[in-house]
């Protein structure tokens, strides 16, 4: 590990003065805070997820979240969108809206293709159309996932990737055998993260290498959202803010320390997520949220 970090220091030193200047020159034209990956670049702590869209209705949520002020794009191969995404993006790009620099896209390389990483990530370049990957995940646990994460690794030294990470990687002993033999520490652990599945252990754990815990699901996914939004103590702190449920988890989770992907098609909704940062919780309501974690996943991938 003492490795790994000495080559990440090395890396972001490196990747700092990368393409449009160095992070502090990365202009943020949104009210959303960044983070900086211990890869040296800067990652949006808000975003919008694209799971179940199709390519139209990629297209149109992107463009409309982009719109609204996101920067932060995240899809996955296995979703089946990233061309839909990729033409979101251009789109604002090409209507003046924002800049590649001023964009950050996540996508994923799926199990099926963990035989042949090195192609998976050409392909979702080609898809995506945008010319570098901001950072590329490894899905989820799979056969040779370890030979996924050096592949990873090459697209970095090729310049097709900025920054790599793991998805659904839930303890350190999985982070700890993915990077056993690695040159460049994770940048992002992406995990099903919300009220009552908080990942808090691990992201202390984490926080030694300076990885960042990025939440799917933040509002625990299809099926579960109306529960976590009838908590009553969401619901109290809610009252108190005069704002809805969904912006007090998400608030919860940018001061918490976490990137955090909604998903949404809907403009309504897509508004809704990004109004978060005209208040923010008090020590004690951060308290309160933390105490409701149960160590509930909703999902078992």
């Amino acid at each position: 590990m003492k490795r790994l970090i000495i080559f990440a220091m090395i890396l972001s030193a490196m990747t700092a003065g990368c393409s449009s200047g160095s992070s502090e020159n990365v202009v943020n034209d949104s009210d959303v805070p960044y983070v900086t990956l211990n890869s040296g670049y800067k990652m949006p702590m808000l975003g919008l997820g694209t799971w179940t869209q199709d390519n139209n209705t990629a297209e149109e949520s992107v463009y409309t979240a982009i719109r609204e002020g996101y920067r932060l794009i995240d899809t996955a191969r296995y979703y089946g969108n990233e061309s839909g995404v990729g033409k979101g993006v251009r789109r604002a790009i090409n209507e003046g809206i924002i800049t590649r620099e001023n964009i950050f896209i996540t996508t994923k390389i799926m199990p099926g293709n963990y035989s042949d990483p090195d192609s998976a990530i050409d392909d979702s370049l080609n898809a995506l159309g945008l010319g570098y990957i901001d950072l590329m995940l490894i899905h989820q646990p799979g056969y040779n996932d370890e030979g996924v994460y050096k592949a990873l690794e090459r697209g970095v030294m090729a310049g097709k990737i900025r920054s790599i990470g793991i998805s659904n990687y839930y303890t350190p002993s999985d982070f700890e055998r993915i990077t056993r033999s690695a040159k460049i520490i994770p940048a992002v652990v992406q995990n099903e993260n919300h009220i009552y599945y908080q990942n808090a252990d691990l992201q202390k754990y984490l926080s030694r290498y300076g990885v960042i815990i990025e939440s799917w699901y933040p509002f625990g996914g299809r099926g579960n959202t109306q529960e976590i939004f009838s908590n009553e103590s969401i619901k109290r702190i809610a009252q108190s803010h005069g704002k809805t449920p969904a912006q007090i988890i998400l608030r919860w989770h940018i001061q918490a320390g976490y990137i955090t992907i909604p998903g949404s098609k809907n403009p309504s909704h897509i508004r809704e997520n990004m109004n978060i940062f005209d208040f923010t919780l008090t020590d004690l309501e951060m308290e309160i949220i933390r105490g409701l974690d149960r160590q509930q996943r909703f999902e078992m991938w």
